[in-house]
């Protein structure tokens, strides 16, 4: 395969892996946004709390949708690893989703309903993009390319054949009646 085509099969790779990951977290960005709602509307949590608790039930959610679908043909072997990082850059992912609804909220007094979820999804497409570096990174790992096995070692031939297939610089000696002096 040229470079050029190397290059855009691993274009079409990432596409596909964005697309899915997009998926994954579009239907999560619709189960935060319901849960802060509700929270928001029908309790006395506050706006900030309410939001990260929508954050955790989207993020749930979201781990079983990359790990058996975004992700699914990375490596499994190490779940308790997975999982533990997951959780790790999922709460930093929440740091920044919730630090963004923070500063609207207390800091600028911004906390009407329709401010509350216009910076709930500023906060949310800035931890996305962290959230997307650090899972392709670090939580789902591809697994390591399979290089070919090395072919058995053949007999060397003789001559310029021997040489060309044997990928020497220095010619490869006879063996036989030619090599022997006389």
């Amino acid at each position: 395969m040229s470079e050029r085509g190397a290059l855009r099969a691993r274009l079409e790779l990432l596409a596909r892996e964005v697309a899915k990951f997009g998926v994954v977290g579009a239907v999560g960005l619709v189960v935060n946004i319901a849960v802060s709602n509700l929270l928001w509307r029908y309790t006395n949590i506050p706006t900030v709390r309410a939001g990260l608790l929508a954050t955790v039930v989207a993020a749930l959610g979201n781990y079983l949708g990359y790990r058996y679908w975004t992700y699914r043909d990375r490596d499994k072997s190490g779940r308790t690893r997975e999982l533990t990082l997951f959780l790790l850059f999922s709460a930093v992912g929440a740091v920044i989703e919730t630090g963004v609804l923070y500063v609207a909220t207390y800091g600028f007094d911004w906390n009407s309903p329709v401010q509350s979820n216009v910076f709930k999804i500023l906060g949310i497409g800035l931890a996305t993009l962290f959230r997307f570096w650090s899972y392709r990174t670090w939580v789902f790992k591809a697994l390591p390319v399979e290089k070919p096995a090395p072919a058995a070692e053949k007999p060397v031939a003789g001559g310029a054949e021997g040489f060309l297939k044997q990928g020497r610089t220095e010619p490869v000696g006879r063996v036989g009646a030619d090599s022997v002096r006389r």
